[in-house]
């Protein structure tokens, strides 16, 4: 009986390290990857979908154009909301996704807007359309990714390249490319160490970008000249930023996003002039939501990928050892009452 005990309990325990086999080398990787299924909330709902992220700056200085047909430009000072906000494209990426994208990647769509908060008037808004790899997070190339900023010019070609809205999971401690909206083009954002939020531990990374003339459309900025610089005979608009975003690496959840924007017009002479300061920084709000999620999926991602196949291999192994004791007392009980009857057995025979 002790025997036939023991092969149960081996069996069960090779039973559970294949499966904890299973949960670390085909399920967990499978987590770890971008769903086709991100939603975005619903009224009252904060869980397991896509809010949209709020950063504001106080005592901006930035530039509004308004009014038809002679538009008036001037720079404001008040307090600037950034709202970016994700679309997943389920019908895109299955009809889109073909080659080597096919099960690979996923369209997202980007929607961003900046608002004067003191009169709740639209100061810019930008669209965009891209492809996303499902394990590192990057853009990938697609045929149909476009950016349409700043007015309702037709979409812009573009190509984007490196992180955008998220970090892949498993973020190291390493440099990535950020993909930069102004400059349209990825650069090296650097990691610079490790920073509790809230109790959560997160990478910091930072991306500094010196002062760099933007490929400006020539009517916009000759109408520019003519308002801030009438004596100038040509000029540029000239753009820096410093941009720290800390992640919650397990997810590569974006926890907490700080940018410290300029932009400037500089004529071929006369004064320069401030066309955008602003210290943008994620909401309280934001960050906490953001806390609460990338913590949830870090909780589930961990349970997946270690603490299920670590409890389960141990419980198997320990099965297993103590089925093979079982098997081998058992079997040894029963060849000692084997040998015990053999020799009572003889024993009667010789009385």
């Amino acid at each position: 009986m002790r025997a036939r005990w023991g092969a149960v309990l081996f069996g069960i325990g090779v039973f559970a390290v294949v499966i904890a086999a299973g949960c670390a080398f085909y399920v967990a990787p499978a987590v770890a990857r971008l769903p086709y299924d991100l939603k975005l909330c619903e009224p009252d709902q904060t869980k397991d979908c896509l809010l949209p992220s709020v950063a504001e700056a106080q005592g901006a200085k930035f530039l509004q154009t308004k009014g038809e047909p002679n538009p008036v430009v001037a720079v404001r000072t008040g307090t600037l909301r950034s709202t970016t906000e994700i679309a997943p494209q389920p019908d895109l990426t299955n009809t889109e996704m073909e080659g080597d994208l096919e099960g690979e990647a996923v369209v997202w769509n980007g929607y961003g807007t900046v608002t004067w908060v003191e009169t709740g008037e639209m100061v810019s808004k930008y669209k965009a359309s891209l492809a996303i790899d499902r394990d590192t997070a990057a853009a990938v190339d697609w045929k149909d990714q476009f950016l349409q900023a700043d007015g309702p010019e037709a979409p812009s070609e573009v190509t984007f390249a490196g992180q955008l809205y998220k970090f892949p999971f498993g973020t190291e401690k390493k440099d990535y490319q950020y993909f930069d909206r102004d400059l349209r083009k990825a650069l090296p954002i650097q990691y610079q160490g490790t920073e509790k939020i809230d109790g959560l531990e997160t990478y910091r990374f930072q991306q500094t970008i010196a002062d760099t003339a933007l490929d400006f459309p020539a009517e916009r900025l000759q109408g520019l000249l003519n308002t801030f610089a009438p004596d100038a005979d040509s000029g540029q608009v000239t753009y820096g930023n410093v941009r720290t975003i800390w992640v919650e690496p397990v997810s590569g959840t974006f926890i907490k996003v700080q940018e410290q924007q300029k932009k400037t017009l500089v004529p071929d002479s006369g004064a320069p002039t401030q066309l955008l300061d602003g210290n943008f920084i994620y909401t309280d709000e934001t960050v906490a939501h953001n806390v609460q999620s990338a913590g949830d999926t870090k909780s589930q991602v961990l349970m997946i990928s270690r603490n299920l196949p670590i409890g389960l291999a141990v419980a198997g192994a320990i099965l297993m050892i103590l089925g093979l004791v079982l098997v081998t007392t058992g079997r040894r009980n029963a060849a000692r009452h084997r040998a015990e009857e053999i020799a009572d057995s003889e024993a009667g025979v010789k009385a």
